[in-house]
């Protein structure tokens, strides 16, 4: 595909993913940010692990995404008598066809878009249950394996404040996500318009299909297409191996105030999320600002923070906020070349 032909994709992409956000704005109001990420992640088949406190409209996001969208949604509350097979479906005896045979009855992570409410309200082996999901996209029960439909995303939830009755997720699920995004409280104007159309009867706003289940997949394979240089994987790669504490490449805080860095799947994230940024906003390259731009919710779950650290006040976004202000952009002239991956 000619260059000019990828440019002319990209400017229609870039025009409807505002339209995604046109739509959205009937029912949301504010977060933009959280939701440039989520899209992200969906147009780089990576999940997304939303964490803020409740009444943030977090669910009514992830289902008014599914709207605008052709694809299924389904929902599982978490709770701590959650069984493996609630989530992926179990085998069952029928004898409806007048004789005895097991029969396969699918789970609710059979859905496009899965949402899984207050992860962290569920014990490890359930949690556990959705890892060969997100990783492989299948599921295996009892001698099969079936196949989960495409595109599918995973759109976790878990509430920061509420310790009692949880199960902290641990690092190999939580390196699962793409991305750890963090929903804020909205800003006083945002706040007001949502007592206002919050607060009045009227029929719910009706959202427009904007994507169907081809479009997203095709949508995929373009960004993917954006090309990388040589000097952003440079730069991602010394950011991510600055992550490390002890290492050579590690500055002194980090090696003082983390437990262990980023592996590297945090750099296949790093570069995907670039990917998609620069797809979203219609460019044909990744820039250092679209690598800084998701730094934060790629790598603030897959970094380690000790206890001096935590005595100190120090938060994963702090010490990630400090390496992007020393670690330094490469200089162009050093690279005689744009590399693709």
């Amino acid at each position: 595909m000619s260059q000019d032909r990828i440019g002319e994709y990209l400017q229609q992409f870039a025009a409807t993913r505002q339209q995604m956000m046109d739509q959205l704005r009937k029912t949301i109001v504010g977060q933009t940010v959280v939701i440039e990420q989520i899209l992200a992640g969906i147009f780089t088949r990576g999940h997304c692990l939303l964490i803020g406190v409740p009444g943030l409209a977090k669910t009514l996001l992830v289902s008014s995404l599914s709207e605008i969208m052709e694809l299924s949604f389904k929902r599982i509350q978490f709770t701590p008598d959650l069984m493996p097979t609630d989530i992926t479906g179990t085998m069952i005896l029928d004898e409806s066809s007048g004789r005895r045979e097991f029969r396969f009855v699918a789970g609710p992570i059979f859905a496009n878009i899965l949402l899984a409410d207050e992860i962290n309200r569920t014990p490890p082996k359930t949690q556990a249950a959705l890892l060969q999901a997100m990783a492989e996209r299948e599921v295996t029960v009892g001698q099969e394996t079936h196949k989960l439909p495409e595109p599918f995303f995973v759109i976790a939830t878990q509430n920061p404040i509420e310790q009692e009755g949880t199960y902290p997720l641990p690092e190999a699920q939580l390196d699962r996500f793409m991305f750890t995004v963090r929903v804020d409280y909205p800003s006083l104007e945002e706040e007001k318009k949502i007592l206002q159309t919050t607060t009045r009867s009227g029929e719910k706003e009706k959202l427009e299909k904007i994507l169907s289940n081809k479009a997203i997949m095709n949508l995929q394979k373009l960004v993917l297409s954006v090309p990388v240089g040589e000097y952003v994987l440079d730069y991602v790669a010394r950011l991510v191996r600055a992550t490390r504490p002890g290492t050579p490449d590690a500055p002194d805080f980090a090696t003082k105030w983390l437990d262990f860095g980023a592996g590297p799947r945090a750099g296949q994230n790093l570069v995907k999320a670039g990917q998609a940024f620069a797809a979203m906003d219609g460019r044909y390259s990744v820039s250092i600002d679209d690598i800084r731009r998701a730094a934060e919710p790629v790598l603030r779950h897959r970094i380690g923070v000790n206890f001096q650290a935590q005595a100190e006040g120090k938060k994963a976004e702090d010490i990630i906020t400090k390496l992007l202000e020393v670690i330094p952009e490469p200089q162009l002239d050093r690279y005689s070349k744009v590399g693709k991956r």
